[in-house]
């Protein structure tokens, strides 16, 4: 159903919010200006915004393209600043404000993969100021209608009337919906509206160029190497992957009640577009592997099964059992065993491993590899998860902590960030220490190591002075890297005050 209030159904030609699906259009437009003469690919991104800050270092459109420039992610900082994403209003404007008060990098331009919504909307706001036109005026111009895609464009306007439009729903606990709908007028990274009939436009645009000059698709399927010289897969709004032994070209999106993905065979000239508005009940590329298992089957390549390897008792699996903490950007990964097997613990949710080998499991459905190795005696002292899509990372694990109610109340106070403009507030309560901030519920900070907290967010770790006081925290989520807060002695709790630039 398109609309549960109104009866209305679904169609072929019902237009969706496709959310990151939305981003290889953003790409195709700044790949159109280039070949206008507009811009380069490796022009400095202060040339177009010089209100993004001086990191250091230069900062390409380029980078932004790959989700290699190590900007924080827009809608984390945006939360950490106090709006509710998809409940409050959010503008390019509010965007472009968070970013230009932001003082540091996840890591220097070029290092790594690391997907960031910021990079997006920050090229379709080149795209305004190179074209003299909104992101929807020249897209709608220069993709959409030479392409007939008719009921295609980026939504600035969230009040905007959409006829015939999809709403998006998430389940509520009584087994009833509940509307989950975007408030964004903010484009680049998102907010595109279209169709399924529409998408086999665009598809077949890979197949039969009417778009730009001879290299618009071969710059569109440029991948880029890291500093390091690793290759990575993220091209200009689409992941190249493989499925079954079969090359794909595509890129899945989640806004809201949102789910959406569009994937391309491109050596079968196979393409499948699954717009869903169940929220997390649907699976959209699990329900497109589907449609290809039915078409496709006879081409995949001739499935090996892996060795089998006996899967260890419950007893054997306690000492793999821990947490185990990623120094490089403070990620905490929890392992336990659930139903007699090695699970992975995020959130709510329980990802069972399976043993391939006698220190390696792999996560049920995926491509990652949890790899365990050993200290000297011989007991697992760390973490190494491999995936298909993104450079190892190593964790080590942590040894159990426990702290006493008094040094606990030493994280209490008031904590402030120049990056976000807003005060964070620490208490003692029921016996642990709680993060308080504006239009959020309150967080109970958990201790997994000296000075290291997990939350429902994110990570906190607290920073000490020379004389070993607590003199502030870092707080890193999967797509912030140690964003910094300072101890505020002179904030009190419900006292007006203005954060002090670091």
């Amino acid at each position: 159903m398109a609309d549960l209030e109104h009866g209305a159904a679904i169609t072929p030609a019902t237009p969706f919010h496709v959310a990151s699906v939305s981003k290889q259009f953003t790409a195709a437009a700044i790949v159109l200006l280039a070949e206008d003469g507009k811009l380069s690919f490796d022009d400095d991104v202060r040339k177009y915004i010089p209100e993004v800050p001086d990191f250091g270092v230069r900062i390409t459109i380029r980078n932004l393209l790959h989700h290699t420039s190590g900007f924080r992610d827009q809608w984390e900082l945006l939360e950490f600043a106090g709006w509710r994403y998809s409940l409050d209003l959010i503008t390019n404007q509010d965007v472009l404000y968070v970013v230009t008060r932001q003082r540091e990098l996840n890591f220097p331009p070029g290092d790594r993969f690391l997907y960031s919504n910021t990079g997006y909307t920050l090229l379709g706001e080149i795209v305004r100021r190179v074209s003299g036109k909104s992101l929807r005026e020249f897209t709608t111009e220069r993709i959409f209608q030479p392409l007939g895609m008719s009921h295609t464009h980026f939504r600035d306007d969230h009040a905007e009337l959409i006829k015939g439009q999809a709403y998006g729903y998430v389940p509520s606990k009584d087994n009833k919906w509940r509307l989950s709908i975007t408030n964004f007028d903010t484009v680049g990274a998102t907010s595109l509206f279209t169709t399924a009939e529409d998408l086999s436009h665009w598809d077949q645009n890979f197949y039969h160029s009417k778009l730009g000059g001879a290299h618009f698709l071969d710059d569109m399927l440029h991948r880029d190497k890291l500093n390091g010289g690793e290759l990575q897969n993220y091209a200009f709004g689409i992941t190249l992957g493989n499925y079954r032994g079969l090359p794909t070209v595509g890129h899945d999106g989640a806004d809201a009640g949102y789910r959406a993905t569009f994937i391309r065979f491109p050596n079968q000239k196979f393409t499948i577009a699954c717009l869903c508005n169940a929220g997390p009940d649907a699976s959209p590329r699990a329900l497109a592997n589907q449609v290809a298992d039915l078409f496709l089957a006879s081409q995949y390549e001739a499935a090996t099964e892996p060795p089998q390897f006996p899967q260890p008792a419950p007893t054997e699996l306690q000492k793999f059992v821990g947490v185990y903490w990623n120094r490089s950007n403070d990620e905490i990964t929890r392992i336990a065993v659930k139903r007699d097997a090695l699970a992975v613990l995020a959130g709510d949710d329980v990802l069972p491993l399976h043993a391939t080998k006698p220190d390696t499991f792999q996560l049920e459905k995926q491509r990652v590899e949890f790899q365990f190795f050993q200290a000297a005696d011989g007991k697992p002292a760390g973490l190494r998860v491999v995936s298909e899509y993104a450079r190892p990372e190593t964790s080590e694990k942590l040894p159990p902590v426990k702290l006493e109610s008094a040094a606990m109340h030493e994280y209490t106070g008031d904590y402030a960030s120049g990056e976000i403009e807003l005060v964070y507030h620490i208490a003692f309560e029921d016996g642990k220490p709680v993060l308080k901030r504006l239009k959020h519920d309150p967080s109970v900070l958990d201790a997994v190591g000296t000075d290291l907290f997990t939350t429902d967010f994110g990570t906190v770790r607290f920073v000490r002075d020379t004389e070993h006081n607590v003199s502030g925290m870092l707080i890193s989520t999967g797509r912030i890297y140690n964003l910094r807060f300072h101890k505020a002695t002179s904030i009190t709790e419900g006292s007006p005050s203005t954060p002090s630039r670091r």
